[in-house]
């Protein structure tokens, strides 16, 4: 058994029953594995670098985790905020905190940038709101060499490849009375629909198999 956890934020977490269809990634990463994978998805909405750990999430991740397990590292886009932390100091410093207490452990870390928000100007291209987050993160993949998986990239063409209308189908976008969650509508333009999740997670394996991990035999198909 191999284990994989996640640490995160909204756009990776699992959603509570009254949210849906709102979803994270990691709500469906599981289904992409054989049951010689185990997917444990600590991700929690708000959540930056720094306050993930504030609240002892990382530290039950290093409690469990063990020898040749997995730990996906995704934020980004809530260091943005004012609690959060600055691209290249704080967040660089956390992350490296996350890689050192994998590494340490015997377990394998990936950095995955973060996801575009839904964001297209008047000439329907699709605008970076994250700043220098994805790039500190690249930057210090390189200096630690550690494995990433650029879901910025692969988001931002996925997202352009359906344009603005069509990509709406990816995120929590509804009509009144179109969701029973959503009665009054919702024009949600961060976080995911499952059909959305269940599209980014896709991604994420397709880096995966990029990057040619040993999980590479237990995905499904």
């Amino acid at each position: 058994m191999i284990n994989i956890f996640l640490a995160g934020d909204s756009t990776v977490a699992s959603c509570p029953r009254n949210e849906a269809p709102m979803a994270g990634w990691g709500q469906m990463f599981q289904s992409f594995f054989t049951e010689e994978i185990r997917v444990h998805n600590f991700a929690k909405g708000g959540a930056s670098t720094n306050t993930f750990i504030e609240i002892g999430y990382l530290g039950i991740i290093l409690d469990f985790i063990q020898p040749n397990d997995y730990l996906f590292i995704q934020f980004g886009h809530n260091d943005q905020k004012s609690f959060g932390t600055e691209p290249f100091t704080t967040y660089q410093s956390n992350l490296a905190e996350y890689i050192n207490g994998a590494r340490e452990r015997g377990a394998i870390p990936i950095l995955i940038t973060s996801v575009h928000r839904r964001n297209f100007d008047e000439n329907n291209c699709l605008v970076n709101t994250l700043g220098d987050y994805p790039k500190a993160m690249m930057q210090l993949a390189e200096k630690l060499d550690v494995q990433l998986i650029n879901l910025l990239e692969k988001t931002e063409k996925l997202y352009q490849s359906l344009g603005p209308e069509g990509s709406k189908q990816l995120f929590t976008w509804f009509a009144a009375n179109e969701s029973p969650n959503y009665p009054d509508g919702i024009q949600d333009n961060t976080h995911f629909c499952e059909h959305g999740a269940r599209e980014v997670g896709k991604l994420v394996i397709e880096g995966i198999k990029e990057l040619q991990l040993p999980l590479v035999p237990f995905i499904k198909g």
